[in-house]
């Protein structure tokens, strides 16, 4: 069979845009590097499917060679820091008294197991003009229009299980059981908000303290615990930043 010439075919030459992106961009990696990576197993990557993924962040293992935040993905996490300011900013103005920092004006969190593991909440609410029960924990989560409107229809906890096992984990160690947590979740594509009351999971949350435990304990035995899959394919390995470390 001949094959068929693709005379239509041009090679996409780089714009002005793409210049100035590209200088955004290195920017950001390079500002990204000098940061101090963390030295504790975050609470709110606890509900990660891949135990052996968490022990890599933990551990700091390198990742494989072309991996990392890249300038767009760094760009896609800035702009959900904005937005959560932006939500913020709305639900006081709305009426609700949502502190983000304690007393002592640090960002309310909690440190357990000798502060190898840690969590940081986005704010508790401690009025609310609608009549829900205070004190409440509150997350905020930003979202492209799909991941969004799946959290909308089916709800945080089976939408988003790694969500739902940081509110469930930081509600217990933050002592903000007795209220369901507000969680919010803004579309970035149309700005659209999904407000929703989770109760607290006491399993949830021992389940995900457990998982740390176990973890931590494997990190210091020098044990590798077992992959989430054995489908080196899973859609959870193709992007992963350890895939060929693990597989090979």
């Amino acid at each position: 069979m001949t094959a068929l010439l693709d005379f239509n075919h041009r090679e996409k030459k780089p714009t002005f845009a793409d210049g100035v992106n590209v200088l955004i961009d290195h920017a950001l990696v390079a500002e990204q590097a000098t940061r101090p990576t963390r030295d504790y197993l975050g609470g709110s990557r606890l509900g990660d499917a891949c135990q052996r993924r968490l022990q890599y962040e933990y551990l700091k293992v390198p990742k494989d060679e072309g991996s990392g935040f890249s300038g767009q993905t760094l760009r896609i996490f800035a702009l959900g820091h904005v937005l959560e300011d932006l939500a913020i900013d709305w639900l006081r103005k709305a009426g609700f008294d949502l502190r983000t920092r304690n007393r002592h004006g640090e960002q309310f969190g909690f440190e357990v197991a000798g502060g190898r593991l840690q969590g940081h909440a986005d704010g508790v609410i401690v009025a609310a003009p609608n009549g829900m029960a205070v004190p409440a924990l509150w997350e905020c989560k930003s979202a492209n229009a799909k991941n969004w409107r799946e959290i909308a229809k089916r709800g945080v906890v089976k939408a988003k299980p790694i969500y739902a096992a940081q509110i469930a984990l930081y509600q217990a160690y933050l002592g903000l059981t007795e209220a369901s947590a507000l969680f919010t979740a803004i579309n970035k594509d149309t700005c659209e908000i999904w407000h929703e009351l989770v109760p607290f999971d006491a399993e949830r949350a021992q389940a995900a303290s457990d998982k740390a435990v176990r973890i931590l304990r494997a990190c210091d035995a020098g044990e590798q615990l077992p992959r989430h899959t054995e489908d080196p394919e899973h859609f959870q390995c193709h992007f992963c930043d350890w895939k060929a470390r693990c597989w090979e």
